[in-house]
């Protein structure tokens, strides 16, 4: 491999060695396909980006995003480290707001400022809903009882750039508990559906917050992940197509990663128009090394 920057953020982070670990790869188009996959399994972590080039293509910054298992086209704390990354290391200007070109599409990440720090924020794809699946199948997958599933409200395939099924639950204890059960987590969702992600929530929480959430994702190599935008994202669709909380627009904490020593916090916004829902999804990234990929 080339000589190339390399920086380790924490996305979603609610301070020191918290949130969701990423790795960004900077002036990384020499790297091949192969080389990029390897480094991101050598780095431990859930996901590692490779931004092309310092140079925009129409205003915006091609970037990579892999998981252990393969090249995916979007996620959610890639994309917000990614843009952290160009806006501090980049950029002189510190711009308001940057734009990625991902697989999925140009994804705008933009800055606010709340309770004296910097939320990044990104706007996801329009989401789509597609499948209902029953209370006993995801029992089985979750190793839980029936009576731990909240049957009030449908668990539901939802995708904003990764495909992710979401699944409520009746208590903080139960989502504590849910663990993958691999035979019928293949053979009776992934197989038929394909790789994709489950996030479990409750509104009972840790912390003081809105939402408590895991998600898991052993079909890409990753059992359990500390802070995840993109299924959250999902989730933020979700509360609003299924009126959750009895309001077509919603802003929520959700808490993540807790079970895993690694607490994180996501901000979601989310509203339903006649166009369609809005989908908007934030949090802190904190910097934590930057070298050279020898």
């Amino acid at each position: 491999m080339a000589t190339d920057r390399v920086h380790f953020v924490d996305v979603f982070a609610q301070g020191k060695y918290t949130g969701n670990q990423l790795a960004v790869v900077r002036e990384a188009s020499n790297l091949s396909t192969d080389e990029m996959l390897a480094f991101t399994r050598e780095t431990n972590f859930s996901e590692a980006t490779f931004i092309e080039s310092s140079d925009t293509t129409e205003g915006a910054y091609d970037v990579r995003i892999f998981d252990p298992a393969e090249e995916i086209p979007f996620a959610g704390h890639p994309t917000l480290g990614t843009a952290f990354v160009i806006r501090e290391y980049l950029r002189d200007d510190r711009p308001e707001e940057v734009v990625l070109n991902l697989d999925v599409g140009q994804i705008p990440v933009w800055v606010e400022n709340h309770d004296g720090g910097e939320i990044y924020w990104m706007r996801q794809i329009q989401p789509t809903f597609d499948d209902e699946f029953s209370p006993g199948l995801f029992a089985d997958i979750l190793g839980l009882d029936t009576a731990d599933i909240d049957d009030s409200h449908p668990i539901r395939l939802v995708s904003t750039g990764l495909p992710t099924v979401v699944v409520p639950l009746t208590s903080l204890s139960a989502v504590e508990r849910a663990e993958t059960q691999l035979e019928p987590y293949y053979n009776r969702l992934i197989d038929p559906y394909g790789n994709l992600n489950v996030l479990v929530f409750s509104t009972e929480t840790s912390e003081d917050n809105d939402l408590h959430a895991r998600v898991f994702a052993d079909c890409a190599g990753v059992p359990e992940d500390p802070a995840t935008g993109s299924s959250n994202g999902c989730l933020a669709a979700y509360l609003v197509k299924h009126n959750y909380f009895d309001t077509d627009e919603i802003e929520v904490t959700v808490e993540q990663g807790y079970e895993m020593d690694r607490p994180s916090l996501l901000h979601l916004r989310a509203s339903k128009s006649p166009g369609g829902i809005g989908v908007e999804v934030g949090g802190r990234v904190r910097s934590v090394l930057d070298g050279r990929l020898q």
